[in-house]
């Protein structure tokens, strides 16, 4: 469907093109004051510049074009050369019924579909997820799924970090724990186990114990590199030792993210791109983009308008040992090869935009990537305390993501025990759903850039900009239609005009979904879901505030609001799903 503003853009566009003015000055907007109208034009005050006119002559005559027009209820020009546009209710009506017709609620498909790689992940293997990684997944779920909802074709990659330094850590401290094993015997010619000798919960104490003790011990950190350096270079004990590492970790990291509805096509790493950084090199070096600086092979991927400094990119240690910036440049050849992407999206701590900037140049000024693939870096902001710093536990430590689950999701279930209304067999599953709205909605509803800080008892209030809130706002509106289901007249099913202006203002706001889904779309801002949704929850609120569906008497009306009301639970559930969340039946 078009959009409404498309619509009336159109309609006062040829106006002004009629009276010999450019197009381009009839553009639209909402109004910035909704007292006074619902729509606004203000290109007569752009165009009185370029045609030497009073910009109110130029608006009364567009407005004298106007007048005459169905769509319109009133167009008036005002001073110093407005145009300000109210609709009549009966389009309004039409507009909707087309939604409520529409599966996709108004929202277009793409009719040039392009393929996306959502890379939204990043955890590393035998390491828990902790709440670091809880931005990067919850906001490239909800990208990819508003991505998929208007038909791209979209590929989520978690892209682990499977084949670093942690690894080789995780190896020797193995090695010093269990020296027996067989992968650690060079001269074994047998199969390895087929079972991990180690558990996750073995698995997630051994690398921090490994980490601590490299740090303060520069033999155990060279033992490390070694480590990783004969993994990387095929040492097969160490290959059939990481398969297991990978195995297990992976099995507990999907666990975890599905209790926050984030599901991943890929279950990439590092790893995978390992095979093409052979070619990939040669390549760099035969095409002469590399250099030798102190010993390392690096790429020059400044700009002579750079105002500030960009390092070179390193492609290769003095030592020939890859870096995060080699797998990450192989990473983007093996895409390009397998995937042939029209867009690669990072959802990545802020921090990292300098090494993401190196790596796209150097994609770019390369050639592996043509000019037509778009390279997106979405930085994100930290998750902070109240007292402005990275959130951690009592106890100062990185707080592990299932803790934080389970800590939202208590507190919303002694909440949801006060209304004693429901039992306790259904809490689990409610509690569940209402804690994770909770959570993702209080984080997706900011700004992707800036920090924000997390506030439990604000998050799972059921008042205010919320998500239990939203949800308690769909919850109610089921139940509406559910007590009114045996007197539903399927013939009598009609959206009337509106009846009062709380109904008017609502109907105005749901025309506009399709308007906001693809600006999230466009400005990967999923805050943009958030902020409507949550305005479409309080003028719904306001809306039955005052008046009373179930106890109507007018059949015609109560029939008219059954209408309206579907369409309102549509568009939330639907504005949910994009974010990743889902309504449980009952609060």
């Amino acid at each position: 469907m078009e959009k409404i503003i498309e619509k009336l853009s159109s309609i006062v566009q040829e106006k002004f093109e009629k009276l010999g003015y450019d197009r381009e000055y009839g553009m639209v907007t909402v109004s910035n004051r909704p007292d006074i109208c619902q729509f606004q034009c203000n290109g007569a005050l752009a165009a009185a510049k370029k045609y030497k006119k009073a910009p109110i002559q130029i608006a009364n005559l567009i407005v004298a074009e106007l007048k005459n027009i169905d769509t319109f209820k009133a167009v008036e020009a005002v001073n110093p050369g407005f145009i300000n546009i109210t609709l009549r209710d009966s389009f309004i009506v039409d507009y909707l019924n087309a939604m409520y017709n529409d599966k996709k609620l108004g929202c277009t498909e793409a009719s040039k579909p392009m393929t996306i790689v959502v890379d939204y992940g990043g955890a590393n293997v035998a390491k828990p997820l902790h709440i670091g990684h809880l931005r990067a997944a919850i906001i490239g779920e909800s990208i990819k799924r508003i991505s998929r909802f208007l038909g791209h074709n979209v590929i989520g990659d978690v892209h682990l970090g499977d084949w670093g330094l942690q690894i080789g850590m995780v190896i020797s401290e193995l090695k010093r724990r269990k020296p027996e094993l067989p992968y650690f015997d060079v001269s074994f010619q047998g199969e390895y186990p087929k079972e991990a000798p180690f558990t996750i919960d073995e698995l997630e104490e051994i690398y921090p114990a490994a980490n601590k003790l490299a740090k303060s011990d520069e033999g155990a950190m060279e033992e490390a590199r070694k480590a990783t350096f004969e993994l990387q270079n095929g040492r097969v004990g160490y290959l059939a030792l990481w398969r297991h590492i990978l195995q297990v970790s992976v099995a507990d990291l999907k666990k975890n993210y599905s209790m926050l509805n984030v599901e991943f096509d890929l279950w990439k790493g590092e790893s995978d791109s390992q095979k093409y950084i052979g070619e990939l090199v040669d390549y760099l070096k035969e095409n002469n983009y590399t250099y030798e600086s102190e010993g390392a092979t690096v790429i020059d991927v400044s700009r002579e308008e750079d105002t500030y400094t960009i390092p070179p990119f390193i492609l290769l240690k003095s030592d020939g040992a890859t870096l995060y910036s080699t797998t990450d440049l192989a990473t983007i050849w093996e895409r390009i090869k397998e995937y042939d992407p029209d867009e690669i999206i990072y959802v990545v701590d802020k921090r990292q935009g300098l090494h993401f900037e190196q790596v796209f140049r150097c994609a770019f000024k390369t050639k592996i990537a043509k000019q037509k693939l778009k390279l997106n870096f979405i930085g994100f902001g930290t998750m902070n305390g109240k007292d402005g710093k990275p959130f951690k536990t009592r106890e100062g430590g990185v707080m592990r993501l299932q803790d934080l689950i389970k800590m939202i999701k208590d507190n919303v279930r002694g909440k949801l025990k006060e209304g004693k209304s429901i039992q306790e067999c259904e809490m689990d599953e409610i509690a569940r759903k209402v804690g994770l709205a909770a959570l993702k909605y209080g984080d997706l509803s900011n700004q992707i850039t800036k920090d924000y800080v997390f506030d439990l008892d604000r998050f799972s209030s059921f008042e205010g900009n919320t998500g239990p809130y939203i949800l308690y706002t769909v919850v109610r509106i089921k139940s509406i239609l559910n007590k009114s289901k045996d007197e539903i007249c399927k013939d009598e099913l009609k959206l009337l005009e509106p009846f009062s202006q709380a109904e008017r203002d609502l109907m105005l706001k749901l025309t506009a979904f399709n308007e906001v889904v693809d600006r999230a779309f466009c400005d990967k801002a999923p805050n943009r879901i958030c902020e409507y949704i949550y305005e479409v929850a309080n003028l719904f609120n306001k809306f039955y505030n005052e008046n009373r569906i179930i106890s109507e008497e007018n059949l015609e009306k109560k029939m008219s609001w059954i209408v309206f009301i579907t369409i309102i639970k549509n568009v939330l559930e639907t504005g949910l799903e994009l974010l990743g969340l889902e309504a449980p039946e009952k609060m």
